[in-house]
């Protein structure tokens, strides 16, 4: 993937001093791009870019585990099945953890709809991150939405082959493999402060208007931070 990260879209990361050095901590992103790139994109940022060379501990939908080659390439990226079990496992060894809340929602969503983030359902990563009482890392990824540009989506055949969607794009699948290559859009990651969480206790894991409020808070913090990132930008690619 370095290659990748590198050369074709060419990454800039900025925020890297928000992402604690050491100890437990939630990074959360919003989620876009067809195939979801942009989780390993950002594991690459945090490895080779970090002061600590953190290793992101990403965690995947079920879906990813169970493709030939896939899962097992997931697994060997230190990837674990999202679940509130695995994510308080990690979190208590004081391990940086990333989730992407918007799930198929926002990497299967329609170019029309880039940068708006979906929803990020009912803050189980928040009550999870109480319970470890972990800071919340939120994190903006600019980039990603451009490399398959999803003009439709094809649900019969997304049926028959039980996936959550089958994408169309100006490229896919009118040019068979050729349309698999993604555009190199360029690319900009940006880590946002951190929300703290210890000071709140573990027992507000169980208070909704608590989970729901920092859901609210964090996903308001990543959409103005996007909005920020893409209004800034001179074009797509450069």
């Amino acid at each position: 993937m370095r290659p990748l990260y590198e050369k074709y879209f060419r990454v800039e990361v900025r925020g890297l001093q928000h992402v604690p050095s050491e100890g437990a901590a939630l990074v959360v992103a919003n989620h876009s791009g067809t195939i979801p790139l942009d989780s390993l994109m950002t594991q690459i940022a945090l490895r080779d870019h970090h002061p600590a060379h953190r290793h992101l501990r990403m965690l995947g939908a079920d879906l990813i585990f169970r493709t030939p080659l896939l899962g097992e390439l997931a697994r060997k990226t230190g990837t674990t099945l999202a679940c509130t079990a695995a994510a308080e496992q990690l979190l208590a060894r004081g391990d940086l953890v990333g989730v992407w809340p918007e799930g198929y929602k926002g990497i299967g969503k329609p170019y029309a709809d880039r940068y708006r983030l979906q929803r990020f359902g009912r803050g189980g990563f928040v009550a999870t991150a109480l319970r470890s009482e972990a800071p919340i890392v939120p994190c903006a990824i600019v980039g990603a939405e451009e490399i398959y540009p999803i003009i439709a989506d094809i649900k019969p055949l997304a049926r028959l082959l039980g996936v959550p969607y089958f994408p169309a794009t100006p490229l896919f699948p009118w040019l068979g493999p050729l349309g698999a290559i993604p555009l190199p859009s360029k690319w900009t990651i940006e880590f946002c402060e951190p929300i703290g969480t210890a000071g709140l206790g573990p027992a507000s894991a169980r208070d909704r208007k608590t989970v729901f409020a920092l859901t609210g808070m964090v996903r308001e913090t990543i959409q103005h931070t996007l909005d920020r990132l893409v209004s800034a930008r001179r074009s797509v690619f450069y």
